[in-house]
C-alpha cells in the first residue's frame, strides 16, 4: 500500500501580487479599526468629543459597515467587483483624510461612517475577488486561511503599536496610516485584476435592497442603544425583506442560496465565531485593566502574544480543512474557542491569574481563527461565481453585525451584577453557553443530508435521480 502526501497548492508571481492586494485591504481595515480603538480617549479628546459621545465613533462606523455589506456584496455581482472594490478605496482614502483633519465632532462622526460605507463595499469585494480568482478546493481554502491569519495579524498589529503610535504622533495618524496602503492598493488593482464577468441584464431588487438595509440598521441600533421601537421596526423591515425575495423576478439575496445548509449554518457559526470572542476580549480587557490594574500597553501585550496562535491557525488552518473537511474544522474550532473561555469564568482577582489567562487565550485564540478560515468556507462553497459577492455580502454582514451586537449584548448581561467581577464572570459564562450549544446545532445542520437514507441498491441512477440527490445535499 503506498500514500499520497498532497503538498500545498503553489501560487505563481502573478497570483502572489494579486494575494498582496487583496489580503492587504483586509489587513489594512483591521489594523485602522484596531488602532482606533487604542486611541478613543485622545480621539475624543482632540475634537471636544464628550465620554457619553465616545462610543459612537465605534457606532458610526460599525452601522453603514454592517447594515450595507450584503447590498455592497450583491452589487458588485451585478455591477463589478473590481469596480466596486476602488471606489471602496477611494472612499476609505478621503474619509480618512476627512478623520484625520477632523476639527469637530460632526466632521470626525461622518469620516467614521464613510468609512463604514468604504469597508462595506471593499471587504465583499476583496472577499468574491479572492474565490473567484482561485478555484474552490485547496487553493481557495489556503487562500481563505491567509485572509484570516492576516486578518488577525492585523488586530495584533493594531493592538501592540497603537498606542506607541499614538502617543509618538497624533491620534490623527490612526486615520492617516490608511492614506498611503490605499494609494498603492489603487493603483496596483487595474493592472492585476480583471473585472468579473458581468450578466447581461442588470436589475438591483431595490425594495429588497432598502428593506434589508433598513432593518439591518434599525435591529444594530436598537442592540447599541436599547431602543426597543428601533428593534421592532427592524424586526418588521427584515420580514419584509423575506417576504419581498419570495416574490421578486430578480431577488437581492434568492431564497433558494439562504436555504442552503451550508450558507445558513455557515453565516450562522460566522455569527458566533464573530459576536462570542470580540465580547470575550472586551470583558477581558476590562478584568485586566479594572480588576487587575494593568495599563492599557500591557493590556495589549496580553492580548498581542497569544495573537501569534491565531496567525498560525490561519496559515494552517486550509491544511486542516483538506484533510478532515470544513464541517469538522469548523465544529471543533469553535467547541475549542469556547472551551478555552471556560476557565476564565473561575479567574480570581490576583495577578497569578495571568498564568491561567494566557495559555486560555493563546488556546482560544488558535480555534477562534480556525473557526473563521472554516465558516468563510463553509458559507462560500458550492455556489457559481456569478454569486460569489452574495456569498461572500453575507458572510462579511454576517462579522459586522455581529463584532457590533456581542460587545453591547453581553456587557448588559454584565452589568446585571453590582460586583464588577460577578458580572464578567457571569457574562463569560453565557458566552461559553452559546458557544458550546451552537457547536451542537452546527454539527447537525451541516450533516450530509443523504447520511441516514437506507443504502440503495448497486443500481446505476438516472440523470434526473442524481441531480435530485445532488440538490438535496446541498
Amino acid at each position: 500500500m503506498t500514500t499520497h502526501t498532497t503538498s500545498p497548492p503553489r501560487f505563481g508571481s502573478r497570483q502572489r501580487l494579486i494575494l498582496f492586494v487583496l489580503l492587504g485591504a483586509g489587513f489594512m481595515l483591521s489594523v485602522d479599526f484596531s488602532i482606533l480603538n487604542v486611541a478613543l480617549p485622545e480621539v475624543g479628546a482632540g475634537v471636544g468629543l464628550g465620554l457619553a459621545g465616545l462610543p459612537w465613533i465605534a457606532s458610526a462606523y460599525a452601522l453603514p459597515a454592517a447594515g450595507f455589506t450584503l447590498m455592497f456584496g450583491r452589487m458588485a455581482d451585478l455591477f463589478g467587483r473590481r469596480k466596486l472594490f476602488l471606489c471602496g478605496m477611494v472612499l476609505l482614502i478621503g474619509a480618512s483624510l476627512l478623520g484625520g483633519f477632523a476639527a469637530s465632532p460632526e466632521t470626525l462622526l461622518a469620516a467614521r461612517a464613510l468609512q463604514g460605507f468604504a469597508t462595506a463595499m471593499t471587504i465583499p469585494a476583496a472577499l468574491s475577488l479572492l474565490t473567484t480568482t482561485f478555484a474552490e478546493g485547496a487553493a481557495r481554502d489556503r487562500v481563505l486561511g491567509l485572509n484570516g491569519a492576516l486578518l488577525s495579524a492585523g488586530f495584533t498589529v493594531g493592538a501592540l503599536v497603537g498606542g506607541t503610535l499614538v502617543s509618538l504622533m497624533s491620534w490623527r495618524a490612526a486615520f492617516f496610516i490608511n492614506v498611503p496602503v490605499a494609494v498603492v492598493i489603487l493603483l496596483l488593482t487595474p493592472f492585476l485584476i480583471r473585472e468579473s464577468s458581468l450578466p447581461d441584464r442588470v436589475r438591483l431588487d431595490l425594495p429588497g435592497a432598502l428593506t434589508v438595509t433598513g432593518g439591518l440598521l434599525a435591529v444594530i441600533y436598537a442592540v447599541i442603544e436599547k431602543n426597543i421601537p428601533s428593534a421592532v421596526v427592524g424586526v418588521l423591515l427584515l420580514a419584509a425583506f423575506w417576504m419581498i425575495e419570495l416574490r421578486s423576478p430578480a431577488p437581492l439575496a434568492p431564497v433558494r442560496i439562504l436555504r442552503r445548509p451550508t450558507v445558513k449554518w455557515g453565516n450562522y457559526a460566522g455569527f458566533v465565531v464573530f459576536a462570542m470572542e470580540p465580547a470575550m476580549i472586551f470583558l477581558t480587557t476590562l478584568y485586566l485593566q479594572k480588576i487587575l490594574g494593568f495599563s492599557p500597553l500591557t493590556t495589549g501585550l496580553v492580548f498581542g502574544v497569544p495573537g501569534l496562535a491565531a496567525v498560525a491557525a490561519g496559515v494552517i488552518a486550509g491544511r486542516f480543512i483538506g484533510r478532515f473537511g470544513s464541517r469538522k474544522v469548523l465544529t471543533v474550532g469553535l467547541a475549542v474557542q469556547g472551551l478555552a473561555t471556560l476557565p476564565l469564568v473561575f479567574l480570581g482577582a490576583d495577578r497569578m491569574a495571568l498564568a491561567v489567562l494566557v495559555p486560555a487565550l493563546f488556546i482560544g485564540f488558535f480555534g477562534h481563527v480556525t473557526s473563521i478560515v472554516a465558516y468563510t468556507v463553509t458559507a462560500t462553497s458550492g455556489l457559481p461565481d456569478e454569486e460569489q459577492g452574495l456569498a461572500t455580502g453575507l458572510a462579511s454582514m454576517t462579522q459586522q453585525v455581529a463584532i457590533t451586537v456581542g460587545i453591547p449584548i453581553l456587557s448588559s448581561v454584565a452589568a446585571t451584577q453590582s460586583v464588577e467581577l460577578t458580572g464578567i464572570h457571569l457574562a463569560l459564562s453565557v458566552n461559553v453557553a452559546v458557544t458550546l450549544v451552537s457547536v451542537a446545532f452546527i454539527w447537525f445542520g451541516l450533516r450530509p443530508r443523504d447520511e441516514h437514507r437506507p443504502a440503495a441498491a448497486t443500481v446505476p441512477l438516472s440523470r434526473a435521480a442524481d441531480e435530485e440527490l445532488a440538490a438535496a445535499s446541498d
